[in-house]
């Protein structure tokens, strides 16, 4: 029997036709059918890591990584929320970053450095819950809190929530806002590893209003939804990484009116069309719609 592992592809033999003018010797055709299991059940269920060299593979929203390497739960300046998701593993550049940051934010008034929630699962691929990216370990999310301590236990790390920042439906910071946390987006934009930062519209109002001399940094920080309670960092793809694929190109300025507009016109829509017809569901991923070097990171022991 084949193993479960590789069953990757499922191989059909079909005999070629005798006659009708097909080419003597040619042997059996062979038809390639696509693995059609969904994508998130199965990486869901690795515990570790593939014993391969670490790759990002594929794309932040349809890929996988391979030779994933794990944060620590535990830092000298960071500790990694809800240990229970397994979600504290990523490519070794996105680790380095974090505790490059982390010892960063520790430098800022009443801050002991960074609490990170969800990086990637241990060999990357769709998550059986909460995002459509992070699949390539190149992303993570921030929590908004200021550490006051790190020594929470596990179980407090499954209790302990993040804050959010926003009012107005995200259009505006609250009370919580704080220039500590203008320097700290600042500070992980400033870094040539960062590709994005994807935060609430209102928060990246509030920095174009505040930021002064070089803005040039404003450009990585786009608005997106979700993200008032933590903000989310992608990086680049790592030289000689050739089988990741790129972020888009930034678009050009610093992205402070698209940020308004966001505010003007998406956070205070007109009332929906109550005849527009109902948006189909997103369908979940399978493995035969990730590159398919993700079958030699899921057969890897």
């Amino acid at each position: 029997m084949m193993p479960h592992t590789l069953k990757a592809l499922v191989l059909l033999v079909l005999l070629a036709a005798c006659g009708g003018g097909s080419t003597p010797n040619a042997g059996p055709a062979v038809a390639v059918v696509a693995d059609q299991r969904v994508a998130k059940g199965v990486f869901g269920a690795m515990p570790l890591p593939s014993s391969q060299a670490p790759s990002p593979i594929g794309g932040y929203s349809r890929g996988c990584q391979a030779g994933a390497v794990q944060l620590p739960e535990t830092g000298p300046t960071w500790q990694a929320m809800r240990l229970s998701r397994n979600r504290n593993w990523a490519q070794p550049t996105t680790v380095d970053f974090l505790a490059d940051l982390s010892r960063y934010a520790a430098t800022l008034p009443g801050w002991q450095g960074l609490y990170i929630g969800d990086m990637s699962q241990p060999r990357g691929g769709p998550m059986t819950s909460g995002h459509a990216s992070h699949q390539t370990g190149l992303d993570a999310d921030i929590w908004m809190n200021p550490p006051q301590r790190l020594n929470l236990s596990a179980q407090e790390r499954e209790n302990l929530s993040a804050i959010d920042m926003q009012r107005g439906g995200g259009a505006y910071v609250n009370a919580r806002w704080t220039p500590a946390h203008e320097a700290l987006l600042r500070h992980a934009a400033e870094d040539p590893r960062v590709a994005r930062i994807f935060v609430f519209a209102g928060a990246k109002v509030e920095m174009c209003r505040n930021a002064t001399g070089d803005r040039s940094w404003l450009r990585k920080i786009r608005p997106w939804w979700g993200h008032s309670e933590h903000f989310h960092v992608r990086l680049n793809c790592p030289p000689g990484s050739s089988a990741c694929a790129a972020q888009d190109p930034i678009p050009p300025g610093d992205g402070c009116a698209e940020a308004q507009a966001w505010v003007d016109n998406i956070l205070n829509p007109p009332p929906p069309d109550p005849d527009a017809p109902a948006a189909e569901p997103r369908r979940d991923l399978t493995l035969a719609d990730l590159p398919s070097q993700c079958m030699g990171v899921l057969a890897s022991r």
